[in-house]
């Protein structure tokens, strides 16, 4: 079985640049556009950049299109759909999910992998217990992961609660949990492109 071994690390980083570059003459263009349509849409810059917990406990800056108006960052961590902060782009790269490609960025960089947990922010990845911290920062975060998936429409359950932050620390927290937690243990260079296969497949829903 070709399971992603410390050993195995190498093709699996192999399996990202080649993937990502060979993405890149199709997704420059997009890039070029949606990084236009921000700065007219809104004032301010094109990209947000925010800390996240890489592989290790290794803080790193990820990179979004901006979706939000420009503010002093005191607002909330969580974004519900409805969010006033959110830009009239923002809702529809939100939406498609456009706004995460900028992370290919990070990929190249090596703070991220394709596939892999979704880095979280140092508040709420502080609330997992530690050795549960540890296994899930084993590896590289990725743009996309069957948590991912799962809640794609994140924002919509988040609408609906009268404290967003509870329901994401106390329900989907730890659902997302449970799969990363799964994905480490059992992560394979072919469940990555069945996982990529996956995305695309429910982004084109």
């Amino acid at each position: 079985m070709d399971r992603v071994s410390t050993r195995g690390g190498g093709a699996k980083r192999a399996m990202d640049l080649a993937l990502t570059l060979a993405a890149l003459p199709l997704v420059l263009p997009v890039l070029a556009a949606v990084a236009l349509w921000v700065r007219l849409d809104s004032p301010g810059p094109a990209l947000f950049r925010q800390e996240r917990v890489g592989r290790g406990g290794v803080p790193f800056r990820i990179h979004k299109f901006r979706t939000m108006h420009v503010h002093d960052g005191s607002g909330p961590l969580i974004t519900a759909r409805g969010d006033t902060r959110i830009t009239r782009a923002g809702r529809w790269l939100r939406a498609t999910k456009l706004d995460e490609l900028p992370q290919l960025i990070d990929v190249l960089k090596g703070d991220m992998s394709l596939v892999g947990p979704r880095p979280e922010v140092p508040r709420y990845m502080a609330l997992y217990a530690e050795d549960v911290r540890r296994q899930i920062l084993s590896v590289r975060p990725g743009i996309t992961d069957r948590a991912a998936i799962e809640f794609r429409d994140e924002a919509a359950l988040l609408a609906e609660a009268t404290d967003p932050e509870q329901v994401y620390v106390q329900r989907i927290m730890p659902v997302k949990q449970r799969y990363y937690l799964d994905y480490v243990a059992h992560r394979t260079l072919a469940g990555d492109l069945r996982i990529l296969f996956d995305t695309l497949r429910a982004l084109l829903r």
